[in-house]
């Protein structure tokens, strides 16, 4: 496996700072991977294999640590018996109930530092809103990028080039345990790894009532990524189609979807009055693996799937990303990172005048100086007036925008 080089450097500051550092993010997504590259990273420097503390919870080896009293007891001896500063790696704490409060106390009662794993349920969302801002750091963790991906092809000896490695990208994500899955096709393995995070991210920590329900909105929306949609718009498409159900439900429904991080929610921004709006609001997929296997069409959308991996890479470095739709104006993207805020609109093909009218036009309106972009599949450089054209995986490998 690869070092995942952006997120272990952002670790690396935070050792022995007195935080509860918390990776989280959507199943198979690589933090377990991570939590075993900081450990390392600690042994080779300098800190003995006895001061690191690992517990996976969903291992029936530490199930008796699933009472949180015989978790901390185990925790507090191993401290006394060392007499050292420990370092509690543990994995899937979401398991263990009231864990929030006991991490609180051990941060105040022994020398340690804390790295924890959890799935984006929401009752582990809303566990860790009680921890006050001083007592952790939250790092999201994605799926691979197409680097990350190109990185792990080549180490793996089957990188052929950088338009297949995109094209298998796009239909197949980037999951890290895809590049290596002991020959199980990947269709079957993201099948069951979609079912996975939905029977136990949500399923089982949520209180979802009408499952149907649930299932037909996850593939609705996973049907229609990019799409702006009202809360309303959207109650109105299910009642066309037979399906009694009100914006409260829907709303409640869409939350527990979010929460599991399947599908990640972007809001509409405001221009003039430079913050969000809660007009529209789209969806893209974590992972574009799962596009593909829930797709109903027989039909690929390359735009759509376009703009969900530009979004992906985007969150990946640290943006945060919104979309402009008024009367006269849609741009996919403005993400903002250190004050800096960048615009981009992605298209499969530039493939005549009007469609370059159309994804320069809107840029054209937006009277400021921040930096622009029209990313899309052709290498010929159609920049102009200020706005820079990039061919899709150029982009997507350019860590320097």
């Amino acid at each position: 496996m690869i070092k995942r080089q952006s997120y272990l450097n952002l670790l690396f500051t935070f050792v022995d700072i007195k935080r509860i550092k918390v990776l989280s993010g959507v199943r198979r997504s690589g933090k377990t991977i991570l939590l075993k590259q900081i450990q390392q990273h600690l042994i080779d420097n300098g800190k003995d294999e006895n001061q690191i503390i690992y517990i996976n919870f969903e291992s029936i080896i530490y199930k008796r640590f699933l009472e949180v009293n015989a978790l901390y007891e185990h925790i507090v001896n191993t401290y006394k018996n060392l007499n050292n500063k420990i370092y509690l790696f543990l994995d899937g704490i979401q398991n263990v109930l009231n864990w929030n409060e006991m991490l609180i106390s051990l941060l105040d009662d022994i020398d340690c530092d804390i790295y924890i794993v959890v799935t984006n349920s929401s009752s582990v969302s809303n566990e860790i809103s009680t921890l006050t801002p001083e007592k952790y750091i939250r790092i999201q963790v994605y799926p691979f990028t197409l680097s990350e991906a190109k990185a792990i092809t080549i180490k793996n000896g089957k990188f052929i080039s950088n338009e297949r490695l995109f094209n298998d990208y796009l239909l197949l994500g980037g999951l890290p345990m895809r590049f290596s899955n002991d020959g199980l096709p990947s269709d079957m393995w993201l099948t069951d790894t979609f079912k996975s995070i939905l029977q136990m991210d949500v399923v089982e920590r949520t209180k979802v009532v009408d499952f149907a329900l649930l299932d037909n909105l996850l593939n609705f929306l996973m049907n229609n990524i990019g799409h702006a949609f009202s809360i309303n718009s959207i109650a109105r498409t299910f009642n066309i189609f037979g399906y009694e159900v009100n914006v409260e439900t829907i709303m409640s429904t869409m939350d527990f979807i979010e929460r599991s991080m399947a599908l990640i929610p972007v809001r509409q921004y405001n221009l003039n009055t430079k913050c969000f709006r809660n007009t529209e609001i789209k969806f893209y997929s974590v992972d574009l693996g799962f596009c593909n296997i829930i797709r109903t069409s027989s039909g690929i959308d390359y735009n759509k799937l376009s703009e969900n991996v530009v979004f992906l890479e985007l969150l990946s470095r640290g943006y945060e990303v919104f979309f402009i739709k008024t009367v006269d104006c849609e741009v996919d993207f403005v993400a903002f990172k250190n004050h800096k805020c960048i615009y981009v609109q992605v298209c499969s093909s530039l493939h005549s005048p009007d469609t370059i009218t159309r994804e320069f036009g809107s840029l054209y309106k937006i009277n400021d100086n921040f930096p622009k972009y029209v990313v899309s599949n052709e290498t010929h450089d159609y920049s102009r007036n200020g706005i820079m054209h990039y061919n899709i995986i150029n982009f997507l490998l350019d860590k320097s925008i």
